[in-house]
């Protein structure tokens, strides 16, 4: 499910706008000061960076989650996979296990998506489609600005805003593949329970059959012995009666 923030970059800064373009400034300001601090790897930080207000977003990125460059060979990720759970496993934060928990489970959702080619490979291309079409949109911006007779310089010219601008496209294209995997789980969740609530249905139906026809032969069979009854009786009666 996408989050508020995740609007359209805007046509001057490369990033979403007005009280949404302020929070995600904050976000991603905290976001990168928390990473350097990070560069350290002390398990107190890795806990907090993991488990940070917005991380359910951030957390969809399995490099982000990991902090390695989607191009990081796969023997480098799992390296510091090993690295980083060690440093948030519970046994060795037992006074904040709970939340080391959580933050070890992060870890390990990342290493199995990155772990797996296929699952690795998807996650490659929403990355290059993040560039792609930040790429994109700031050539389209700056040839605008070329037919206005404007100024052709961008805030995607400034490496870092650049890179501000691609993390935030990378965030919604995550968020909008979730959505799409939850709104798939709950098409098949409701899917699954129509054909169990069908065969329910059918077994009902056909208990409901059995049952009817068990009365029906009861009632036959029941007939058929009075008739038997009632024939033995008149024949009875026959011999009994003077003719």
């Amino acid at each position: 499910m996408a989050s508020p923030m995740f609007k359209p970059i805007g046509s001057n800064s490369g990033g979403v706008s007005g009280e949404g373009d302020n929070k995600f400034d904050v976000f991603y300001k905290d976001l990168k000061e928390t990473e350097k601090r990070d560069s350290v790897l002390t398990s107190k930080q890795q806990i907090d960076r993991l488990l940070r207000p917005g991380a359910s977003y951030a957390n969809l990125n399995p490099f982000e989650v990991l902090q390695v460059d989607p191009k990081t060979p796969i023997d480098e990720i799992k390296k510091k996979f090993r690295r980083m759970s060690i440093l948030v496993h519970p046994d060795k934060n037992q006074d904040d296990s709970e939340r080391a928990q959580k933050a070890f489970d992060e870890l390990t959702k990342a290493w199995r998506c990155l772990e797996n080619e296929s699952t690795r490979q998807k996650c490659l291309d929403i990355v290059e489609e993040a560039e792609a079409i930040v790429t994109k949109r700031t050539e389209e911006r700056k040839k605008q600005l070329k037919r206005e007779g404007k100024d052709t310089r961008v805030d995607e010219d400034d490496p870092e805003k650049l890179k501000r601008a691609v993390y935030v496209q990378t965030m919604k294209l995550f968020a909008d593949m979730e959505r799409k995997r939850r709104q798939q789980e709950t098409r098949d969740q409701e899917e699954r329970k129509r054909k169990r609530d069908l065969e329910i249905e059918e077994e009902e139906q056909r208990k409901a059959e059995k049952e009817w026809q068990k009365n029906f032969e009861a009632c036959v069979d029941g007939g058929f012995k009075q008739m038997g009854r009632d024939a033995s009786s008149s024949i009875e009666m026959s011999l009994v009666l003077p003719g």
